[in-house]
């Protein structure tokens, strides 16, 4: 078979149909009403306890700190009150040996000492007059909560959230690994170490990124309306929505119950990454098999190991070289099929060959390039997977390849979005006001914002959802949400000082 009916074959393979579409948004809603009945479900549907988002006119100075991985970072928000903020902030990386402390008082210690230098930098008038008046006063406990920093700590490691500042440590990942901190309530050690050091702070919310997007973009997001949905679609992806509270029925059974009820919502945070690991609905290819088979967390994680960054090289790394096996691709015998009059070689050290080895940003460059005879990508291939002299035929068939899987990945958010539309109501119109009449959602991540054409593919199949057509997507407002763990943070700050007023 000529390489491109092989190349458009295999491309096939990762059709998503509207029928499938249709059955994924189905057994979405279905694992969405699971998750909130109990635990152990294949949606975790994780209740934050964050109990309102932000309409864009709230105003103050919060702080954030974000522990993501190998670098910290502390900031300082200004909320101007008219959906615009400043933002000050500081990054420092962490020594490695405190990734691996014998105590974690070594690492919060080092943490709360950052907060230190930050406001001695950046806000040292408040800090100064915090430290004169600290020492006319007998106690710590004599400072109000209104004349400390309110804090959002984004920590980005697995924890058991049992309150809007409390959740304790369930295991440690990205190479940290400091056993004494298992099983104990992070906000707790953080401000421990920051009262040791008599800052005037206080650890107000703990925060994940992916709620912390939803903040960030209900705050920012022009009109009336506040946002239903924050996504994550980059190297992982993640949704955290607005539910109505008393639909949150595994509340009832859980530790944590001094938050605020009065708004009878709550913001879920979905982990939707995790989403059908039964394999009940989601698409399946030979080269998604051998992905998942030889992944570090076979079984675990199969949407997202269908839709994220991460995994989209991969797959698409694994189906090129199924084209190459069979002779098809990168085979040019005939010289004069590529400009250079080269026979086409890839390198024995090729990318190609190692898991992992295609990035998706390869998958950004291959989508965009309509050059003739697809120059760009035979350039890529040369460069960036040491495939030489590859011919136009060659990268035509590369692209139906990565058209298709990227394809594929969008429509599979969709499901992800539309599921979350039609199971909160917000498929049916509430207003004729067209202002007030939209679903806003907030989106960040290197795919939604850089693979050409994915927001496009999202609406396409939206549209295919009955509950939706044409009418409801339009009325589906996109928008990029930027810095959920610095800005998303400090909001949830606010909304938990506020909460915490409402249940005093």
């Amino acid at each position: 078979m000529p390489l491109l009916e092989e190349a458009k074959k295999m491309a096939g393979e990762f059709d998503y149909t509207t029928k499938d579409v249709n059955k994924g948004v189905k057994a979405f809603i279905s694992q969405m009403d699971e998750g909130l009945q109990r635990t152990g479900t294949s949606l975790s549907q994780i209740p934050t306890y964050v109990t309102a988002v932000p309409n864009g006119t709230e105003k103050g100075l919060y702080l954030a700190v974000d522990l993501g991985g190998t670098n910290f970072r502390v900031c300082s928000i200004q909320l101007h009150g008219n959906s615009t903020f400043s933002l000050t902030q500081s990054k420092v990386a962490i020594p490695h040996e405190l990734m691996t402390a014998k105590s974690s008082k070594e690492l919060f210690s080092f943490l709360a000492k950052q907060i230190e230098e930050f406001l001695r930098t950046h806000h040292n008038d408040h800090f100064e007059a915090h430290t004169q008046r600290r020492e006319t006063m007998s106690s710590q406990e004599g400072l109000e909560d209104k004349e400390r920093f309110q804090l959002g700590f984004t920590f980005s490691f697995p924890v058991n959230q049992i309150g809007i500042n409390r959740g304790t440590l369930a295991r440690w990942t990205k190479g940290f690994d400091i056993d004494d901190a298992i099983g104990q309530d992070v906000c707790q050690l953080l401000q421990k170490e920051i009262d040791a050091l008599h800052l005037p702070v206080k650890v107000a919310a703990l925060v994940n990124d992916t709620v912390g997007t939803l903040m960030a973009r209900s705050y920012t997001s022009p009109g009336k309306t506040g946002t239903l949905l924050g996504a994550i679609f980059g190297t992982g992806t993640n949704g955290a929505y607005v539910e109505k509270l008393d639909r949150v029925k595994k509340l009832s059974s859980m530790q944590g119950d001094d938050y605020d009820k009065t708004t009878g919502e709550m913001i879920v945070n979905t982990e939707w990454g995790s989403f059908d690991n039964q394999m009940s609905v989601l698409p399946n290819t030979p080269y998604d098999i051998a992905l998942d088979r030889e992944s570090v967390n076979p079984g675990v994680q199969m949407f997202e190991k269908r839709v994220s960054g991460m995994f989209l090289g991969e797959i698409l790394r694994r189906a090129m070289l199924a084209l190459i096996k069979e002779s098809q691709l990168f085979h040019d015998e005939k010289s004069s099929r590529n400009d250079e009059n080269f026979t086409t070689t890839i390198a024995e050290d090729s990318p190609l060959y190692k898991q992992w080895g295609v990035d998706t940003s390869f998958l950004s460059i291959v989508e965009a390039d309509d050059t003739p005879g697809f120059r760009i990508i035979r350039q890529t291939l040369a460069k960036g997977l040491g495939v030489d002299a590859a011919s136009a035929e060659d990268a035509e068939a590369v692209k139906f390849l990565v058209s298709a899987i990227g394809k594929r990945s969008a429509r599979l958010s969709a499901v992800a979005i539309g599921a979350i539309i039609i199971s909160t109501g917000h498929h049916v119109s509430k207003s004729s006001d067209q202002e007030e009449d939209v679903v806003d959602i907030g989106v960040d991540g290197s795919l939604v914002e850089y693979y050409p054409g994915f927001e496009q593919h999202i609406r396409g199949a939206l549209r295919e959802i009955p509950e939706l057509g044409e009418k409801g997507e339009k009325r589906i407002r996109i928008g990029i949400a930027k810095d959920g763990s610095g800005v998303g943070a400090a909001l949830i700050a606010l909304v938990a000082a506020r909460a915490e007023e409402v249940v005093k």
